[in-house]
């Protein structure tokens, strides 16, 4: 109903992360110092989950996390209870070890990161389906998730639940959720990666072919090549700013893409929609702690021009 925040389910794997601002990456064996240092929670669900919570979603959160005991679990359960979002789905994984990165970002906001994942968190069981998909309007899932996430995303996309997933890095065409999902979000390198082909629109072509999901192409601030019901090519531009950190943009691009399709919205407005966010997110730091505010949202594209939808050309 109207006015009534939509419940949206987002399964990942959340992250320690620990970020460094420096002049510029530094050479392999050689030392450099930092002139910031921040302690936040991340990885691509939670990252997401945190931009739909500020941007009016109500979000639940499932997927695996390190032992009781330790303590960058406890870091990461708290700082989601400040954004609101729900925890009760979460399973501990008694003597595994919640994800760590490191994460050096430059002054053009590129970001090179290393991270530690423990093998055990891939044996996780989540809840019931009954109880995770009660009251769902959308899911997000991290690509990566497949192993233990596919089963669900089938059963919601027979409720006639939208699945968005999120695809940080190349996906195999066997995966399950290529074909679970209504919606795959791709960066650049990972379509083309994961078609075979040198060619973001080409890349999209043939993986159409094999799924019948919505396909789109994010391309940094070249904008999103998207095909539409007809299989034609379309671009949404991205707002152009002083970006100062790219880290945790796609994945805020993706959480507002769901949001603005739990609300009943088409992909031309989700897509206009989410690059606003994730233009916003990139002109502070703190990853995707640093995503905005719903009306920091509808005021920056209240100062924009509409643009009419283009063509994307050859590729």
């Amino acid at each position: 109903m109207a006015g009534i925040a939509p419940r949206i389910l987002c399964i990942g794997i959340p992250v320690r992360d620990l970020t460094f601002r420096v002049e510029a990456v530094p050479a392999r064996g050689s030392k450099a110092n930092a002139t910031h240092l921040a302690e936040i929670c991340g990885g691509n669900a939670l990252n997401a989950a945190i931009a739909m919570a500020r941007l009016g979603g109500h979000v639940a959160f499932a997927g695996p996390m390190g032992d009781a005991r330790e303590t960058s679990s406890g870091f990461i359960l708290e700082r989601m209870a400040q954004e609101g979002i729900d925890t009760s789905h979460i399973v501990r994984m008694p003597d595994v070890t919640t994800p760590v990165s490191a994460i050096m970002i430059e002054p053009s906001g590129e970001r090179t990161l290393t991270i530690y994942r423990d093998a055990g968190l891939w044996s996780v069981e989540l809840p019931d389906a009954d109880v995770l998909l009660a009251d769902c309007r959308a899911i997000l899932v991290e690509s990566r998730c497949a192993a233990f996430a596919t089963s669900l995303c089938t059963e919601a996309r027979q409720r006639g639940i939208p699945v968005v997933v999120g695809v940080d890095r190349a996906m195999s065409l066997q995966d399950g959720l290529l074909t679970a999902a209504s919606h795959l979000l791709f960066a650049s390198e990972q379509v083309q990666e994961t078609a075979g082909i040198a060619d973001d629109g080409e890349a999209l072509r043939h993986l159409a072919r094999l799924t019948p999901a919505f396909l789109a192409a994010t391309r940094g601030p070249l904008g999103t090549i998207w095909l539409n019901e007809t299989g034609e090519l379309e671009q949404t531009p991205a707002f152009p700013v002083q970006a100062v950190d790219t880290l945790g943009a796609g994945d805020v691009f993706h959480g507002a893409f769901t949001l603005r399709l739990a609300e009943g919205q088409g992909v031309r407005e989700a897509l206009r929609f989410a690059a606003a966010a994730a233009a916003l997110k990139c002109t502070r730091h703190g990853g995707g702690m640093a995503a905005p505010q719903r009306i920091e949202v509808e005021e920056f594209l209240s100062g924009q021009r509409v643009a009419t939808p283009d063509r994307a050309p050859t590729l």
